[in-house]
């Protein structure tokens, strides 16, 4: 226990602080981790802070950019959230909550009816289920989520989510062809060029290339941000619910489900980093993230989700502390509270979004087939078959409904269809005895298809 006992470490546990020095607070070995509950020294959790900074960032400051809403408003509200997602856990969680691109197609079917404050009231309906689920999940555990969406149902509604919004990425894309297809490039280049950090930064190296080409262009109109100030507060906005827009609503249910997947995938995924099993914070990982969707809602703030990005800057520098979540939190916020950073992020271009959105939507896809992946969905069955195809099709090609004065688009519509199939498929095969039951995966399964990055691990007992 002596490795606790500096003077450091002391001083914090008076000042009441929550976590303990790791080692020497310098160093990690090649054979541990920073437990959530430890930390380096406070210039290194600092630096480590800013790391999870600039991880979030492309992504969190894209979907302000494509859906209208203040950049600088949804940064505010990133960090407040995060804040309060880390308060919720009992820094027991590490995480960061960034911008959710699962609200873009509901957003944007809510804004052309009503604006932006309409779609804000969906967001707050949104975040309130999310958090009443979180309240369920809690008392009563997560099993009934793995019955209502085994992984071929959250894995179709994943993807489905992300190749239904390709015609926006492809709109952007025609808008300035030639610096998109540098955007991109630059994106795809970083990627298999860079190892470690930057390397998991090529959004964000490839929105700043893309950038550069698009002031070169002349496409870049730079006279807000002289005017803007360097500290004040952001935009706004109230939202405005409307009963007669059930069908606005109706189309941000999905989103739960995609919510609920990203969540509990992400207490998994950091628990096998870890070591630790997290499974009893689901419930508060889903509540917080709740609550933090509301009080976005409520401010005229982008909707938050939990980030996998900040997991890929957790595996790289095997440093789990919620202490460098807290900087990260803090940084957004200062960040959220300058104007001029809040413009300068308002011009970036048509063709930068359109590169960086084809790579974004296409790996949001592509995180539902992961799901597959590491799951081992047995296609060989047509249950599986079908609803995966099914519910797919009616995503990418969007069918749209109309009942009555009501919209259904089809992220509703693949949703509905993705749970219903799959169900009613297996029920009736299970009646007629023509569907064996398939055993769930073990980690240890997932583990061999490369969906739990292995880290060196210390046994709890060893490390204490």
């Amino acid at each position: 226990m002596a490795r606790h006992g500096g003077p450091t470490a002391r001083y914090g546990r008076r000042m009441g602080l929550p976590w303990k020095l790791h080692g020497d607070g310098r160093t990690v070995s090649a054979a541990t981790i920073v437990a959530p509950d430890e930390r380096l020294t406070w210039p290194r959790t600092i630096g480590l802070g800013v790391q999870h900074v600039v991880a979030m960032f492309g992504a969190t400051f894209l979907v302000p950019l494509i859906t209208g809403f203040p950049p600088s408003t949804t940064l505010l509200f990133s960090g407040i959230g995060t804040i309060l997602f880390l308060l919720l856990t009992g820094n027991r969680l590490p995480s960061y909550l960034g911008s959710s691109f699962a609200f873009l197609a509901p957003i944007g079917a809510a804004t052309k009816i009503g604006g932006i404050p309409l779609a804000l009231s969906g967001i707050i309906v949104v975040g309130a289920l999310l958090a009443v689920v979180g309240l369920i999940v809690h008392l009563a555990g997560a099993g009934w989520i793995d019955r209502l969406m085994p992984p071929v149902v959250s894995g179709a509604i994943v993807a489905l989510i992300g190749f239904n919004l390709a015609p926006a990425a492809r709109d952007n894309f025609v808008a300035a062809p030639v610096v998109a297809v540098i955007t991109l490039a630059a994106i795809v280049l970083c990627t298999v060029l860079f190892r470690g950090l930057l390397g998991r930064l090529s959004i964000v190296v490839g929105v700043v290339v893309g950038y550069v080409a698009a002031l070169i262009g002349g496409q870049v109109d730079l006279s807000a941000v002289t005017k803007a100030d360097w500290v004040g507060l952001p935009t706004f906005t109230a939202p405005a619910f409307d009963p007669s827009q059930m069908a606005v609503y109706l189309g941000f249910l999905p989103v739960v489900l995609a919510l609920v997947a990203e969540n509990v995938g992400h207490v998994k995924g950091v628990g096998q980093l870890t070591g630790r099993d997290l499974t009893p914070l689901t419930g508060r990982a889903l509540f917080a993230d709740g609550i933090s969707t509301v009080l976005a809602g409520v401010g005229g703030g982008s909707a938050t989700t939990t980030y996998g990005e900040n997991i890929g800057v957790m595996a790289a520098t095997r440093v789990f502390s919620t202490a460098a979540y807290w900087v990260a939190a803090i940084a957004a916020v200062l960040l959220g509270l300058s104007p001029k950073i809040g413009a300068v992020i308002s011009t970036v271009p048509a063709g930068v979004l359109g590169g960086a959105t084809t790579a974004l939507y296409g790996l949001i896809g592509v995180i539902g087939i992961r799901i597959w992946v590491e799951n081992r969905v047995d296609f060989a069955k047509p249950k599986n078959q079908l609803t995966a195809g099914i519910a797919l099709i009616m995503g990418i090609a969007d069918f749209t409904f109309h009942l009555g004065g009501a919209t259904f688009g089809g992220i509703i519509i693949g949703t509905i269809a993705a749970i219903v199939v799959y169900h009613l498929m297996d029920l009736i095969g299970r009646a007629r005895g023509t569907d064996p039951v398939t055993p769930a995966a073990t980690e240890a399964d997932r583990a061999a298809t490369g969906g739990v990055p292995v880290e060196p691990r210390v046994d709890t007992a060893a490390r204490d």
